[in-house]
């Protein structure tokens, strides 16, 4: 029972750090174009923090409850939990990344939070790899 207590925890864990990534991430792009960071115009870097916040607002729209939480919660039933962590990393790693709402107010965030990733990609699009920037 504490293994699954144990990989539900890590499961809000891996869960936070994806939305630390799209959040994160979109606000590096924009602290980066400003202060002129090479690194934020990675093709690879830009493609895929696109995808990542893509799935979450495709997700939202087709009414899809997200798989990680499906998962953390098969793990916390196996483990004799409630839908609750049950540990200090766990528990604050679940706070920060889960609200009370009504889901239309979710759909909406993350579809504009989508087009503003999409928005920063076409005013500040990534280099090409095959591109040389003259420096």
């Amino acid at each position: 029972m504490v293994a699954y207590q144990i990989l539900a925890d890590l499961i809000v864990i891996l869960h936070a750090a994806y939305v630390g990534f799209v959040v994160l991430g979109f606000a590096a792009i924009l602290l980066g174009v400003v202060l002129r960071w090479k690194w934020v115009r990675n093709l690879w870097f830009r493609a895929i923090h696109l995808a990542a916040i893509a799935v979450v607002a495709i997700k939202a729209t087709v009414g899809m409850v997200c798989p990680l939480t499906t998962l953390e919660n098969w793990l916390r039933q196996k483990g004799g939990q409630a839908r609750y962590p049950g540990d200090f990393l766990g528990y604050w790693a679940h706070q920060l990344i889960f609200f009370e709402g009504p889901l239309w107010m979710f759909t909406v965030s993350y579809v504009a939070f989508a087009l503003l990733v999409v928005a920063l990609l076409v005013l500040a699009p990534p280099k090409r790899p095959w591109e040389h920037d003259g420096s």
